[in-house]
């Protein structure tokens, strides 16, 4: 009897830090999509963002806090290993070729701002011949695509994420100006961050 497919999930972004919507989408990924495992991948260097981030060591040890106990979400580090911008095409490349990743299927968690944006990636057209597109919709409205990916045939499916108005800026802010930020990131991040001062203006 052939064994089923594995499904593996990968969601990338800067986790500076990871932060409760951050969570929030990594588990109904895992779940409404019947992923075997989602790996969270945080970024070396985003080819579109300028702004200095935190060093990846405090960044993957927030990771790591903000997932222990969690079933089947990981952290993929190999983009931190990897010189230059982190494509996210090299990545998933990277990541089928390696013995645990041949012959299953590829999912990409992303929002709907990466979805509306995803024609200025990186080899975008190679990219949707490799992973179905899992997009969380703003307040459970249906993923709006760019015309230009609109026109490309492409796999999606809808992640039905409630609306969160929280982002990695807002907490670095709250930080910055000392205020607190135990309702916008789990117990132990916030502790990691008290302790080494991170985000601190």
């Amino acid at each position: 009897m052939k064994p089923a497919q594995r499904r593996i999930g990968l969601y990338g972004g800067s986790f500076d830090p990871v932060h409760n919507a951050h969570l929030a989408l990594a588990r109904l990924a895992r779940d409404h999509l019947g992923l075997d495992e989602l790996r969270l991948v945080p970024v070396r260097q985003q080819p579109q963002k300028a702004r200095r981030m935190a060093p990846a060591a405090d960044r993957v040890a927030m990771l790591r806090l903000a997932i222990e106990g969690e079933p089947r979400l990981r952290i993929e580090d190999c983009e931190l290993h990897r010189e230059g911008p982190s494509y996210t095409v090299d990545t998933v490349r990277e990541l089928q070729a390696r013995a645990d990743g041949q012959g299953a299927e590829w999912f990409m968690v992303i929002g709907q701002d990466q979805y509306a944006g995803l024609h200025t990636w990186h080899a975008w057209h190679e990219l949707l011949g490799l992973v179905t597109l899992a997009v969380a919709g703003r307040a459970g409205e249906e993923p709006r695509p760019g015309a230009q990916l609109a026109a490309v045939p492409h796999r999606i499916v809808t992640l039905p994420l409630p609306a969160m108005a929280l982002s990695a800026s807002d907490v670095r802010g709250r930080v910055a100006r000392g205020e607190g930020i135990a309702e916008m990131v789990p117990p132990a991040v916030a502790s990691y961050i008290e302790r080494t001062h991170l985000y601190r203006s």
